[in-house]
């Protein structure tokens, strides 16, 4: 099967393709930049003569049709993920704008499926935080989910004309290999170079971006499957759990205070407000107050890797890569457990 790939050098979209070659599928991806392919897929092994690229944004309609033409099926993954206020502009047209072409290119030109990755952000709750994926998409005022609502408005119409959509809902992700250090890999960093001493209550769904990937290769195996909405593997994390395994894997104190969200939304509305002028990143950012504030649990199944394995890898490889120093890393600097290599070479856990 080709399948046409945007977002194929971010984080969860390299990962996929690497899961998708793996399968024996062809893969043609959407790249602005063709000096970015290789960063992004040869740490993964990747094999280059399966992936075609196509050189074009997402927003050039003449450029999705490239990239869809011939295509069995699409994946887009393309997405502006940040809440960083100074990247409004983008976001709104990456998220919103891209994926009413791409989608707009795959329905006219047949492909079947055509997989959307929004996000558990843009979900209704219910009662008890509880969002799943029949949930209607809520109205978020924070400006990332603001534009992933606006994506998935999109995306069920052109399911409700009758295209094969299905939209995934993945997790906050985390895990090696971030060619772009997104979002969730740097708030990681940031509390490990102890530039985050204080976190507000609450909590968000945590998964594995090898796991997510997997997930995602799987739709290709099956064709034909119709419109569906689906929960993509991970677990809840209270914020406090999520330090408590940072402290775990690294074995390092990290002093932290927990406030209640309430008592921190102030300051990162302050912070948002500064940030459009100040020239460099201001870790405190509102969006990732608002969302553990939420504290929203996913009505799906957790994924199939330890949570500690997870943050021990992605630690390991923010080491490797030089983006933490041994000190920072702790011991998750050290090689992994020979009980975790043979389980790996065992294949009882999925890489």
């Amino acid at each position: 099967m080709l399948v046409s790939v945007t977002g194929g050098t971010g984080f969860l979209g390299a990962h996929t393709v690497s899961s998708l070659v793996r399968r024996g599928h062809r893969v043609r991806l959407l790249a602005r930049d063709e000096g970015r392919v290789e960063p992004a897929l040869g740490p993964l092994g990747v094999d280059r003569s399966a992936v075609e690229v196509v050189v074009g944004d997402v927003t050039d309609e003449a450029a999705a049709g490239r990239l869809v033409r011939g295509a069995d099926a699409v994946l887009h993954a393309a997405s502006v993920y940040s809440f960083d206020s100074r990247r409004r502009a983008s976001m709104r047209r990456t998220n919103e704008r891209g994926t009413e072409v791409v989608l707009g290119a795959a329905r006219r030109l047949g492909a079947d499926p055509v997989v959307h990755v929004s996000t558990f952000g843009v979900l209704e709750p219910d009662g008890g935080r509880r969002v799943r994926a029949d949930a209607p998409v809520g109205r978020p005022r924070e400006c990332y989910l603001s534009t992933k609502a606006a994506a998935e408005r999109i995306a069920r119409r052109h399911r409700s004309r009758g295209a094969p959509v299905v939209i995934t809902y993945p997790a906050a992700l985390l895990g090696p290999d971030d060619p772009k250090l997104g979002d969730q890999t740097a708030r990681l960093r940031d509390a490990l170079r102890g530039l985050m001493p204080i976190w507000p209550l609450g909590g968000f769904p945590v998964g594995d971006v090898r796991d997510a990937a997997e997930f995602h290769a799987d739709l290709f195996d099956a064709p034909g499957r119709g419109a569906e909405r689906l929960l993509v593997p991970g677990r809840h994390m209270s914020t406090r759990e999520y330090v408590a395994t940072l402290r775990q894997v690294t074995g390092r104190r990290l002093p932290t205070v927990f406030l209640p969200a309430r008592a921190v939304v102030p300051v990162g509305l302050l912070t948002d407000a500064v940030q459009r002028v100040w020239p460099w990143h201001i870790p405190a950012e509102y969006g990732a107050v608002h969302v553990s504030g939420r504290d929203l649990r996913v009505d799906g199944e957790p994924g199939p890797r330890p949570v500690t394995e997870t943050f021990g890898d992605t630690v390991r490889w923010l080491h490797r890569a030089g983006l933490l120093s041994a000190r920072q890393a702790g011991r998750a600097a050290e090689p992994p457990s020979r009980a975790l290599q043979e389980r790996r070479e065992q294949g009882k856990v999925r890489r």
